[in-house]
């Protein structure tokens, strides 16, 4: 059965899309639940609008992901955290706490899920951190952690 998607649908389009999927799947669970529409001629010119709309929606969240890329990268981010002789930390700097300076330092909200940090800060330097703004778009933060 062909269909015109209305939302996002994972794994089998964006809104606009004109696809063929299973009947059983399209009226059961596509069109009850409002998002996908049988085709007919005024239904298509709506898909086209939907496809643009989307397509604008998509390209100013990559423009936003971007421009706050940039904003972050711009300057090191100084971290100060208590330390011992051989510069090793006391405890760690995990990506919650780092999210929460990063965000008082640039006045960027960041999600702490979006930093990627495979093992937490255990000494003090330049540490690279890599946050996941976008799909597309990863930003690089140098944190400069010193000492208390």
């Amino acid at each position: 059965m062909r269909i015109i998607l209305q939302r996002a649908v994972e794994k089998l389009g964006a809104p606009g899309d004109i696809l063929e999927v299973a009947d059983g799947y399209a009226r059961n669970f596509l069109i009850p639940k409002g998002m996908a529409a049988p085709p007919s001629k005024g239904a298509i010119r709506h898909a086209a609008r939907l496809r643009q709309s989307h397509q604008k929606r998509v390209k100013a969240t990559l423009d936003e992901a971007n421009a706050t890329a940039q904003r972050l990268s711009a300057k090191p981010v100084r971290v100060a955290a208590k330390a011992a002789e051989g510069g090793r930390l006391f405890g760690s700097l995990p990506a919650h706490t780092l999210a929460q300076e990063i965000e008082k330092a640039t006045g960027v909200a960041v999600d702490r899920r979006h930093v990627d940090l495979p093992q937490p800060i255990r000494s003090l330097g330049t540490h690279e951190v890599a946050i996941h703004l976008h799909p597309e778009v990863i930003a690089t933060v140098t944190l400069e952690v010193v000492e208390k």
